[in-house]
């Protein structure tokens, strides 16, 4: 196995054990899965292989305990979300590192998701107070109409390994904000940092069975099975592909569940001729070629108008050659490796792809064996078209095709050709064209001159196969809530003597 890195809680390291109704357990099988260094393709540590009954178990564990967790008031729940997010400030470093260890980002970027993950319990625990209602005028005289919200119950939460806290936190917020329970099936290759958290939610005081954390691996679609079918499951949260997304529908469909799915993006960052080039150049390095490229709102197809297209893509690729590739602990380093094999033929697969059809690569374009067998050269390619197989699918790896443009109903209509829509991006001055274009794209969050849109505060979700429902914001705490509806026969008569 390889060293454990330094951590100043190494307790905070759980292997060989999940968390169900307040305390570690393993498998009741005793099977295990490893889990791998990306940057080195080490043995990090093994986790336990949950099947279908161990599933059921932390299921009925979340069953008894929204029994009373539900009756809590908001005030309550706000005080161990904020504890939770308190224990996450304080032991940051080490979250981080366990981020950059099974995750392979930058040790930068690991620090920075701890903190945009830990800002999820802040924000919702100061909404946890404020589920209100309405009061709302009958029309049948002598009704009385009131509203109220009230938790949906016991959540199942499915979580993606690009973001290993914040995926988690962006949905267990909310969820505990509202007065819901949760099994959350933490990630194959990140099952980590989510043990982490769940560690950091006994300490906070969460009571048993409120958060259950649940890992597996080989058994990933029969645990999925369960948390979509079970009948006591009354929602189901998801955040990964498009294609799983349509298949946990699927199987919600038998139980009529409420669903969240974040899925696929294929985001359009459209650069017009009266741009600032210089600040696009910089949004669009960030918005592409973070965590390597892997993110959902990661730009994907480049589109600059004609007018500029070759300033523009002689300073971008500029800023792509000054890129450090390497190990996300040593110093210096940009960009980490690849998850795994399988996103790195994809990767090489689109740009052989993007070549054969009269593509040109003016950066990278190679393989980094020496660093590992995950590591792939940020990539720039010119000459794009709509041929080509970026246009019409996600990398979600480190290469930027760069489309030309002449006017603005042609890009708009090319962004709006893909079937997903989760971001978009463009840079203008132009207010009409702000205004204008931002309507026009059909997707759920538009960034306008910036390449970084995630924010506790803004909703963030899709439309079209990006999927629907919306995590953060004051909207997200509705994703857990039912609104009951209770009118007041005979209420009308007159004061009594």
């Amino acid at each position: 196995m390889a060293p454990v890195p330094k951590l100043k809680d190494p307790s905070l390291f759980k292997t060989d054990v999940a968390y169900v109704n307040g305390e570690w357990v393993k498998a009741a099988s005793g099977k295990t899965f490893e889990v791998h260094d990306p940057s080195t393709g080490k043995v990090i540590g093994t986790s336990p292989e949950f099947d279908t009954k161990d599933t059921e178990k932390a299921i009925a564990a979340a069953a008894e305990a929204f029994k009373s967790f539900r009756n809590t008031t908001g005030r309550e729940r706000a005080k161990l979300l904020r504890k939770w997010y308190d224990l996450m400030v304080e032991n940051a470093e080490d979250l981080a590192t366990l981020i950059t260890w099974e995750n392979g980002k930058p040790l930068a970027d690991a620090k920075g998701e701890v903190s945009y993950a830990a800002n999820f319990f802040e924000w919702f625990s100061e909404e946890a107070p404020r589920a209100y209602g309405d009061t709302i005028p009958a029309t049948v005289p002598g009704n009385r109409v009131v509203t109220l919200k009230q938790p949906v119950g016991v959540c199942g939460l499915i979580t993606p390994w690009n973001f290993p806290a914040a995926m988690i936190t962006r949905k267990i917020g909310p969820a505990l904000a509202a007065g819901c329970t949760t099994v959350c099936k933490s990630p194959g290759e990140t099952p980590f940092t989510s043990l982490a958290l769940a560690e950091l939610a006994h300490r906070a005081g969460v009571p048993k069975g409120v958060v259950n954390v649940i890992s597996a691996m080989k058994n990933t679609v029969e645990v999925g099975e369960v948390l979509t079918t079970h009948p006591t499951i009354q929602k189901v949260s998801f955040t990964g592909s498009t294609g799983v997304g349509k298949l946990l529908m699927k199987q919600a469909s038998s139980t009529l569940k409420i669903l969240s799915m974040e899925l696929g993006g294929n985001a359009p960052f459209i650069v017009f001729d009266d741009a600032d080039v210089d600040a696009a150049v910089a949004g669009a390095i960030a918005s592409k070629f973070r965590s390597s490229g892997q993110t959902c709102v990661c730009a994907n197809r480049i589109y600059v108008q004609k007018g500029i297209y070759d300033e523009f893509a002689k300073k971008f690729a500029e800023k792509v050659k000054g890129f450090k590739v390497g190990n996300g602990f040593d110093e210096g380093i940009t960009h980490g490796p690849l998850i795994h094999d399988r996103a790195v033929s994809k990767v090489e697969a689109h740009i052989k792809d993007a070549e054969k059809k009269g593509g040109t690569v003016i950066v990278g374009g190679q393989p980094l064996p020496d660093l590992g067998a995950n590591f792939y050269q940020p990539t720039v390619i010119t000459g794009m078209t709509k041929e080509m197989a970026i246009s019409t699918e996600e990398t979600f790896g480190p290469v930027a095709g760069l489309f030309p443009f002449a006017t603005e109903k042609e890009v708009v209509e090319l962004a709006n050709a893909a079937e997903v829509g989760l971001a978009g991006y463009f840079f203008s001055k132009d207010i009409e064209r702000v205004t204008r274009v931002a309507e026009a794209l059909e997707v759920g969050m538009v960034g306008v001159n910036t390449g970084i849109i995630s924010d506790p505060a803004s909703p963030f979700g899709g439309v079209k196969q990006s999927g629907f429902g919306r995590e953060g914001s004051k909207y997200g705490i509705e994703e857990y809530q039912h609104i009951k509806m209770i009118t007041y026969g005979g209420m009308g008569k007159p004061l009594q003597e």
